[in-house]
């Protein structure tokens, strides 16, 4: 697994970094092809410290934000790592094609014992027209409809997506139509 390590707010020794990637390589099991890992180091005003974890193999992304509280660096890595994890446990049939088949342990701890999704229910179906419009004026539309996010086509005719962020502020999402 390859690794790249981000650092805002803080400055980590190497011993951090030699943590995560001890844990987060765990996860290489599951894994066929060359997985990339991005790892975000944060600390807020409070003390929190914020990890967040991106892996990437071939087109499947797992992501997981964790913080500890009480400053603990290595607590928040082991709360990331046990989260994408489970999110692999959880999904194991659905992406069974693109992990190994021989990754999953057959007798499971109890503290892993995720009940695994049968189908993907989609409850509601909503047709909108995507319009020209400004990013501005596209997440002022998204905050009069009180909505997370808003889809919206901009200047350059490119399909655009914003959305409010867990941490504050917008996030913006351009479309290139080029597939991974």
């Amino acid at each position: 697994m390859k690794f790249t390590f981000t650092c805002k707010k803080v400055n980590l020794n190497d011993s951090i970094k030699a943590y995560a990637e001890k844990k987060i390589g765990k996860l290489d099991r599951y894994f066929q092809d060359e997985a990339d890992a991005a790892v975000t180091f944060l600390v807020e005003k409070d003390h929190r410290c914020v990890v967040e974890i991106t892996i990437r193999s071939g087109s499947t992304l797992f992501r997981a934000q964790e913080e500890s509280k009480d400053g603990d660096m290595r607590g928040a890595i082991d709360a990331a790592c046990t989260t994408i994890d489970r999110q692999i446990r959880k999904n194991k049939t659905r992406l069974s094609k693109r992990l190994r088949q021989d990754a999953f342990v057959p007798d499971i701890p109890a503290e892993f014992d995720v009940s695994e999704e049968k189908e993907f229910e989609v409850v509601r179906t909503k047709h909108i027209a995507v319009k020209p419009m400004s990013i501005e004026e596209a997440i002022m539309q998204m905050n009069l409809l009180d909505h997370d996010f808003f889809v919206f086509r901009n200047m350059e005719d490119v399909i655009c997506i914003v959305y409010q962020r867990k941490s504050g502020g917008y996030g913006l999402i351009e479309t290139n139509g080029d597939l991974v």
